[in-house]
């Protein structure tokens, strides 16, 4: 599913981010991203999202070679992987149901066809009275779900997120990680970014560990 083959990663002429890791994820496993503050776990998500280029080394996604596919074959793969960022990416202009059913547009499904999932997924993760506002009325945290609903509602191949229980509840936080779960055994591939030890000691996933530039998976 995803592989890196002594990838490393540096902005300009700063400082190098990540140094020489290698590692594979295979096909519908789940991980957690760890490491302290600055460690590069959003650079690493950004390089998995096709986002970044690695400064060096060889990464293969879904099968296919990155350093070989031009700028619409990238497009085609980025649109199997789903993604939570921290800045959550909402289009201001459209409201919450707009926002979590665009994948689905863009796939080509007609309204008739989401309308009945979209809501569903909005009343689990606790939007249902959300629907139609649009993201300046919402809370942060409220903000988080919606991303986090539109990430999870076409089911992608691969599933990454930056920190996407970090602006909710504890009671909250547990549901959502029961949603990528869930996710992940009707097999998408999993990878979450954290620092919350509770969670990764109750959910008790393998992790991707950071430090100092280097990678460990344990």
């Amino acid at each position: 599913m995803i592989e890196f083959d002594n990838v490393s990663l540096k902005y300009g002429n700063g400082p190098i981010i990540l140094k020489d890791i290698s590692f594979s994820i295979e096909k519908g496993s789940f991980h957690f991203l760890t490491g302290p503050s600055g460690a590069g776990k959003t650079s690493l998500l950004r390089l998995l999202l096709l986002s970044l280029k690695p400064s060096n080394g060889k990464m293969s996604m879904l099968g296919q070679d990155v350093s070989a596919l031009d700028t619409d074959k990238l497009l085609q793969l980025r649109r199997h992987i789903g993604i939570v960022f921290q800045e959550f990416k909402l289009l201001e202009h459209l409201s919450t149901f707009e926002n979590v059913a665009l994948p689905l547009r863009v796939l080509g499904q007609q309204p008739e066809q989401y309308k009945e999932n979209v809501t569903e997924l909005l009343d689990w993760v606790g939007l249902g009275e959300h629907m139609h506002s649009l993201p300046n009325t919402l809370s942060g945290g409220e903000k988080q779900r919606a991303a986090i609903a539109r990430a999870v509602i076409s089911r992608p191949d691969i599933l990454l997120a930056d920190e996407p229980t970090g602006n909710v509840d504890p009671e909250l936080a547990e549901r959502l990680l029961h949603l990528f779960a869930e996710l992940n055994r009707m097999g998408t591939t999993i990878i979450i970014a954290t620092h919350e030890l509770s969670m990764i000691k109750k959910f008790n996933y393998p992790q991707m560990a950071l430090k100092n530039g280097g990678i460990i998976i344990k």
